[in-house]
């Protein structure tokens, strides 16, 4: 890694020898924004519209971020970036490195978990939590009228239109849900899901251990490995949630074991899937599916 990032800071000074980031991209006039994840980036590129240029590290829904390790052409990316969007909360402490590898004047940066008010070891996945979704996109549109002040207009109406149309239908399945089924008792292999279960109201009742431990990849305690296992078993739970992209062999035995209980499962992934797919798409389509199943899971 220590080599990495010694390519990364050459090739930083390279691009960026006066010290000042590069405003825009020089070809097109276009604010260049880099984003760790694709989830941010998929935001990112809406509210800025033709107004910017949005390349996103992690697009590969088998790359971990947790894991991940820079390239010097990412290095090459953030260098000349105007506006740096990280999720921070020690999911992509590699963008930090990044960042000091090339401390530039006037770009503009964000940490989705200085903003909502996260540190290492809090839940890191922040874009499951509507809420927190919603101070990004008002703070991502806040930094691009800072670093394009000619364009800030058009950048509060891309605003106003991803509210009012782009997220319309996020924002009624999350609506619908919590007022269908809050309170209806529910599992999940990991932590991903949590913000989605308290932003509907669903009773989320796997020990929080056991979410944590997974997502983090650690072992769970033998304690809540038992509830977890007596919950799907005795039926505790009406419908369970796992992470697509982290199906472990003990996972996938909860999920087998679920099905052999007749409760209906459902999927989360990390990034977005498809690649191609915005980012209300991905979580609309995972919405969807939830709602459906519990539909299914109650008879209602």
């Amino acid at each position: 890694m220590k080599k990495v990032l010694a390519a990364l800071l050459l090739l930083t000074i390279g691009a960026c020898s006066n010290g000042t980031a590069a405003r825009t991209n020089a070809s097109t006039s276009k604010v260049h924004v880099v984003a760790a994840e694709n989830f941010w980036g998929s935001l990112a590129a809406q509210l800025g519209g033709d107004r910017v240029d949005v390349a996103s590290i992690i697009v590969n829904p088998d790359t971990d971020p947790h894991d991940y390790e820079p390239t010097p052409a990412d290095g090459r990316k953030v260098a000349s970036a105007s506006f740096v969007i990280e999720n921070g909360v020690g999911y992509d402490a590699w963008m930090d490195k990044l960042l000091s590898a090339d401390p530039v004047k006037g770009r503009a940066t964000l940490d989705v978990g200085k903003l909502v008010g996260k540190k290492e070891g809090d839940n890191p996945h922040r874009w499951y939590f509507p809420a927190d979704v919603e101070n990004v996109i008002k703070r991502i549109t806040a930094d691009l009228k800072r670093v394009d002040r000619k364009d800030a207009s058009y950048f509060a109406q891309r605003y106003t239109d991803l509210e009012q149309n782009g997220l319309a239908t996020y924002h009624r399945l999350l609506a619908d849900i919590k007022t269908k089924y809050a309170g209806t008792p529910v599992g999940a292999s990991e932590s991903i899901f949590v913000g989605i279960a308290e932003a509907t109201g669903l009773d989320l009742i796997t020990p929080a251990r056991y979410m944590t431990a997974i997502s983090e990849g650690t072992d769970p305690t033998a304690q809540d490995k038992a509830t977890v296992d007596r919950q799907i078993a005795q039926r505790e739970l009406k419908v369970f949630v796992f992470n697509a992209q982290n199906s472990t062999p003990d996972v996938q035995a909860l999920v087998d074991a679920a099905k052999r209980a007749n409760i209906p499962t459902t999927t989360v992934t990390e990034t977005l899937s498809p690649a191609t797919a915005s980012f209300e798409e991905w979580q609309s389509d995972e919405l969807t599916v939830l709602r459906d199943a519990l539909a299914k899971a109650t008879g209602r």
